[in-house]
């Protein structure tokens, strides 16, 4: 961990909140492993900077939607959308989920163009919080995935450890295998 990610204790975060925050981290990444190994076709994650950034690639799925009187409606992928990709964004520090940042994907096939950048929307899941979208590609084969985390606008509390979260990163995960299709 870089000395720029690390935590350290302070009259607004002390010891107790620091293991606290760190097992909670550590949960969230267990979470993050299970959905990249086990649920999703294909998935990484890696440091870059403030972030640890990861994506796993489903097929596209279902949606919940909020209406604008406040019933919720389960809307299908469209006719076109063959890819979710899922996008976790956590403090390198401890592992935690970091919410509301803008985070956008850039899809290039080997083969047949580019698909981006796509807007990755947070979504809530029974297993972990992430950001994510159904989109169309091309179809199966192999791609690079670009995806860049422009900083969360919020407001940071502790004057030792608020400046957090201020610098954009981008990752390039190369020669993903992408397999389409609707669940």
């Amino acid at each position: 961990m870089s000395e720029q990610a690390r935590k350290e204790t302070s009259e607004e975060f002390d010891e107790r909140q620091k293991e606290l925050a760190a097992a909670e981290g550590e949960a969230y990444q267990r979470s993050l492993r299970h959905m990249i190994e086990v649920v999703a076709h294909t998935g990484e994650m890696v440091t870059a900077g403030e972030y640890i950034v990861g994506f796993a690639q489903e097929e596209a799925e279902g949606l919940y939607h909020l209406t604008d009187d406040g019933e919720f409606e389960w809307t299908e992928p469209s006719g076109e959308e063959n890819c979710h990709l899922e996008v976790a964004v956590a403090d390198a520090a401890d592992g935690r989920f970091v919410p509301e940042a803008s985070v956008t994907a850039t899809l290039a096939a080997h083969d047949d163009g580019e698909v981006g950048p796509v807007d990755m929307d947070l979504l809530w899941h029974p297993g972990l919080y992430h950001y994510g979208e159904n989109i169309h590609l091309p179809g199966d084969g192999t791609y690079d995935i670009e995806i860049t985390v422009d900083p969360p606008t919020f407001r940071r509390h502790d004057e030792t450890n608020g400046d957090r979260y201020g610098e954009s990163v981008t990752v390039r995960f190369e020669d993903v295998d992408v397999k389409t299709g609707q669940s």
